[in-house]
């Protein structure tokens, strides 16, 4: 028969496969290792970010919330299921955030951070994220994660309940002239619409993010359940992904000398992606069409960019769906999952 049979690697925990045998006519079994696994379940303390680093930047998806300085500000800490190489490289990660509580430790998705899941180089050897979950289902009680656009799970385990949520991606590298032709006919009419007025509004590059809180503040603060903690998180992305030359933020204001903010979107470079990560408007910027006139700016910015993509990332509001397929945007699946409590009396288990 098989087993896998956990063995230590430093703090953390990998595993061996092997066979158990009869020895002779006796009942005695002898184990025989077959293969070394070189996944390994890590606590945050055992982590070399700079590897870590290291394989994101080479792996695949192209996710910016998977590096140490994004998921340092958004959760702290956080736990993995890494691959290692022989040289002690990191060839896959699995970032796992999590937070005590009472009844042990849960695993959750930190806010602005989309997708996570399990990123895997070209060296890796284990690119099914449901041999990474074997490794962490006894030390979580409970939680909720949502895996990237290249993972499949279909779970078997009772423990893990999996749903299916969408992203949209637009590939920009067709001139704007072709993906205009793919905007549906009321988004083309907004934008001929703004040419038509007599000073037509105007998208810029904004110098600060703080009128742009204001705004999501006052428009969708109480539903977005985003608290102080939360935007002061959001600041330090910003001011990190500035740094780094990956911020990028717009905005859409009224001629001067109003100069009345309408709509501020703010989005994150990545490689060969570009999220769309952050946005609010108006209720006026709403009826003359700011959110519609920003995208398409930025759109129009970076079309005929050989291999990039535009991902909206997405929204379970049937309206903010239909908003991103007015652009030509595809609907692009990617899976979730819960982890659910255990009983009483196995909550001994870590």
């Amino acid at each position: 028969m098989t087993k896998n049979e956990p063995t230590r690697v430093g703090k953390g925990v990998g595993f061996l496969s092997g066979i158990y045998e009869h020895v002779g006519s006796s009942d005695k079994l002898r184990y025989t290792p077959l293969l070394h696994v070189s996944l390994h379940y890590l606590p945050f303390s055992s982590l070399n970010l700079a590897a870590w680093d290291n394989c994101v930047a080479a792996a695949q998806p192209e996710l910016p919330y998977a590096y140490a300085w994004w998921l340092r500000i958004v959760a702290g800490r956080w736990d993995a299921v890494v691959e290692l190489g022989p040289a002690g490289e990191y060839r896959s990660v699995l970032p796992l955030p999590y937070k005590r509580r009472p009844w042990g430790r849960e695993l959750f998705q930190p806010a602005f951070t989309q997708q996570l899941g399990l990123l895997t180089t070209s060296t890796s050897q284990y690119k099914d994220v449901a041999e990474y979950l074997l490794l962490i289902s006894s030390r979580y009680t409970k939680g909720y994660q949502q895996l990237n656009v290249d993972n499949s799970l279909f779970s078997t385990n009772s423990a893990y309940k999996t749903r299916q949520r969408v992203t949209y991606h637009l590939s920009l590298a067709p001139d704007f002239p072709t993906l205009l032709q793919a905007y549906d006919s009321s988004s083309q009419r907004r934008l001929r619409q703004n040419l038509a007025r007599p000073v037509p509004l105007v998208v810029q590059e904004a110098t600060t993010l703080e009128p742009f809180i204001t705004l999501f503040k006052q428009t969708k603060g109480e539903a977005a359940s985003l608290s102080a903690r939360h935007y002061a998180r959001l600041r330090r992305l910003v001011a990190a992904a500035q740094q780094r030359g990956q911020a990028l933020l717009y905005e859409v204001r009224t001629p001067a000398p109003d100069a009345e903010l309408l709509a501020a979107a703010l989005f994150i470079r990545e490689r060969n992606t570009l999220i769309y990560l952050f946005a609010a408007a108006s209720p006026r910027g709403r009826q003359l069409s700011a959110p519609t006139l920003l995208l398409s700016h930025v759109i129009a910015q970076h079309a005929g960019t050989p291999n990039l993509i535009l991902d909206f990332e997405g929204s379970v509001i049937p309206s903010i769906a239909r908003f991103f397929a007015n652009f030509g945007a595809q609907p692009v699946p990617y899976t979730t999952f819960t982890l659910t409590l255990r009983p009483w009396y196995l909550q001994w288990m870590r």
